[in-house]
Parts: structure tokens; sequence; C-alpha cells
């Protein structure tokens, strides 16, 4: 199959040569302005057709972000719930005053499409990887909700093959485009905190269960598509417990004991502030619901879900030898010693404009994504970004999980001298599923 940048190369080459062609015959042609891209509109040439799949409460938040920029067009919804199909194509047809918005129950039929450029995937976590790799392999460029992988090979599978077929994949971490959490990681990297000894990762209190909810009779799959639903995990008996979002903490559909349901924000942030992308800690251990780690050169990360100071959501702070620095979603920042405040205002930058994002908004992270898609870089929280800041949290929640410390070789992303935890770096996948 081609890759999509290739179509996209198609597709503009086809409006050239038509425009040529045109000019050479010396033949008058009035075209509509929209196709120039006057007046604000986005000519078709520059234009990003998306995608939706497992679209409810996160994935309806972050479309909507999505659906606010002007070059970017929604035409399919796929999800294993007719009413979310349903809810979100009338969302996009009262948007662009249309029917044209398709629906389907299987995302294999959606990939087949030639005309989409790109998905949004915010299925639950148990899907997101599997999705990803399918997405990537239709050529297809990909924006997925936190947890972007349910096991630590999980992301090295999504890393490789997002990087063997140059697609551009963006992590629904958007912490590191928004500017209060990115100007906290720049006073870290910058020195100003002087040499940085300890991180500190807000996460949720751990837990995880294995029982399942009592059977309920399945329902027509045009309706909710149990099988579907289950994709790569275990099979258990339907429960619209799971399907309506009571799937959390159950460890089939989960991962690592709800670890990553923050710390997939905020260890990412801590691997931020301290230049550690493509490497992890290499000592993990937990005591009662906080858990703790060193990197080679002995910095500390604690991982703790209290003992902030009510700076908003996934709060994160950074400990250096000249000061610290804490923040969260309420946009605040609280510093020490007064001292470093000039430091904030001029580190601060000024070129974000109308993207500008302080709190969780995801607004600059979608636009981050978008950009990269026409130049094909590597957005902010990409795949390499993605696959070490995860593997950081799914090492540090297996030591909570078997109640011991381990040691991890980042190098080669496995276990020293556990067997077990090495095991558990994999989950089996239910047929036909695999990546």
């Amino acid at each position: 199959m081609k890759k999509k940048q290739s179509r996209r190369m198609d597709r503009r080459s086809f409006l050239s040569g038509t425009f040529s062609s045109i000019a050479a015959a010396a033949v008058p042609l009035y075209l509509p302005g929209s196709i120039l891209g006057k007046d604000g509109a986005v000519s078709p040439s520059n234009q990003i057709n998306l995608a939706g799949i497992g679209i409810n409460h996160r994935g309806s938040y972050v479309l909507g972000y999505f659906l606010e920029q002007a070059d970017v067009r929604f035409r399919a919804i796929c999800d294993v719930r007719r009413d979310r199909r349903e809810a979100v194509k009338q969302r996009a047809d009262e948007l662009y005053g249309t029917t044209e918005t398709a629906m389907y129950r299987d995302f294999r039929e959606l990939l087949e499409r030639t005309d989409i450029d790109a998905v949004l995937i915010a299925t639950g976590d148990h899907w997101h990887a599997t999705a990803s790799i399918y997405a990537s392999n239709a050529g297809k460029d990909v924006y997925s909700e936190k947890p972007c992988a349910l096991t630590i090979d999980q992301c090295r599978i999504l890393a490789e093959t997002m990087n063997r077929n140059k697609t551009v994949f963006q992590g629904g971490t958007q912490r590191r485009n928004v500017e209060n959490c990115r100007l906290a990681c720049e006073l870290a990297r910058s020195g100003k905190l002087g040499k940085i000894h300890t991180v500190h990762a807000s996460i949720y209190y751990l837990y995880y269960r294995t029982d399942w909810y009592e059977a309920e009779p399945v329902p027509d799959r045009e309706e909710i598509d149990w099988d579907l639903w289950l994709g790569p995990s275990p099979w258990r008996p339907y429960n619209k417990r799971y399907v309506m979002g009571d799937w959390r903490g159950h460890y089939d559909f989960d991962s690592g004991a709800r670890h990553l349901d923050w710390g997939a924000h905020t260890v990412d942030l801590c691997q931020f502030a301290l230049g550690k992308d493509g490497t992890t800690p290499v000592q993990f251990w937990s005591e009662g619901n906080r858990m703790y780690a060193t990197y080679a050169d002995g910095v500390q990360l604690v991982m703790r879900p209290d003992g902030w100071l009510g700076l908003g959501t996934c709060p994160v702070r950074f400990e250096g030898e000249d000061g610290w620095v804490e923040v969260g979603d309420s946009g605040r920042m609280v510093v020490s010693p007064d001292a470093l405040r000039p430091a904030m205002t001029k580190i601060l930058r000024k070129d974000a404009g109308n993207n500008l994002s302080f709190g969780e908004c995801p607004r600059g992270h979608v636009r981050n994504f978008l950009d990269c898609i026409k130049t094909r870089q590597l957005p902010a929280c990409n795949q390499n970004v993605i696959r070490s800041s995860h593997i950081a949290c799914h090492a540090s929640a297996l030591s909570w999980i078997l109640q011991r410390p381990l040691t991890f070789d980042p190098a080669r992303e496995e276990f020293v001298g556990d067997d077990q935890a090495n095991r558990m770096r994999a989950r089996a996948m239910r047929a036909p599923w695999h990546i």
C-alpha cells in the first residue's frame, strides 16, 4: 500500500497540473475562491482529511480542537457503539451543513479509504497501540490518546512501526505543548534551578483488579459489537458496564495499575525536564502508594498521589541545588526562590500566538500534530518520546505490582535478573489480532 504522503503529493500534483493545463490552453476559467484558498478558506491540496476511531468522552473533547482548525475536514467516524457513531456524525454534519460524514463499526473498513489522511484514536486503552499500528500500516498519520501502549513490548513495536512507515505520530500527552508546563521544564533544562537532583510526578492511587462482572445478554453487534470492543484482550462475558467506561482498573483492559492515567503525562514532563528522552531510570521500587526510580546519573524520580501545593491536576515538581518549581493544570506556577521569577518571564515563548495553551488544553498539541503532517517533522510527543516515557511508567508499575525492586536496562529494554518481570513486558493477544 502506498504511503499517505505520496497520495497527498499526488493530489497537489493533480491540482498543479490542472492549473498549468488551463494556463497553457489560455482558456478563461472562473474558480471559486475556496479552491484557491482565498478569503480564509483552505485549498483542497492543504486540507487534512481526518477520521475518528472510538470517540467518546475524552475523544469528543479533543475532537473539538481538531474541528476548530480551518485546514481539517472530518470525514468519518468508527465506533463499536451505534449511539456514539451517530452522535459524532451528527456533530460533524451540523458543523459542515451536510450529511456526508461516514460511519463504520469496524475500523479496518475505515482504514481502507484512500482519502483519509489521519486518524484520531481515543478508544479504551487496550486498543490504542493495536489501532495505531493498523492505521500506520494503512498509510495514515496518527494522533493517539494516552496511554499509547498497554505494555513495554507494545511501546517498542509501536515506535518501530511508526519509524519504519514514516508515520507522523502524536501521543496525547499534550502538556509538552502547554505553555506553563513547558516553562517549568525549560527552567529546569536551562540550569536556572541549579543541578537537578529530584523530580516529582503526580499519579493516581494505584490499584488493579482481575475479577469479572456478571454476564449479561450480548446485544446485537450493530448496537454494540462486543467482540470488536474486546479486540486483542482476553475474552470475558459481556457486561454493559465495561462498554460504558467501567473498564478502568481491570488488568486486562488497563495499563500499569492505573499508573499511566496521569503518569503518562507527568513522568513524560519529568523526562523532558531532565533531557532524558530516549532513556529511562535504571532502578525502580515502591513504598505504599508511592513509587521511586533513579536514573543512571543518580537523579531521583518520585511518583506520588499526594503532598502537592494545589495547583491543579497532573502537577509536577523539579528540584535543583539552587531552587525548585511546581506547576499543575490550573495554569499557575510556584517557584523558589523569588529571584527566579524574572527567569520565568524571560523563558516564556512569545511566538505561540493563538495556540497559546495553559492548564491541560490540547489546542497547541493538536496544531503541532497538524503542522507536522504537512512538514513531515516529528511532533512534540512522537513515538520515540512516548516509547521511553511510557516504558518508565510501565517498569515502575510492574515494580509496584510485583512488590519488589527491579533493575532495568534501558538499552535492551529489559529487567536484569528477573524472569517474571520480563515475561510481564508483553501480553498475549486474542486471535486474529496481532502487531
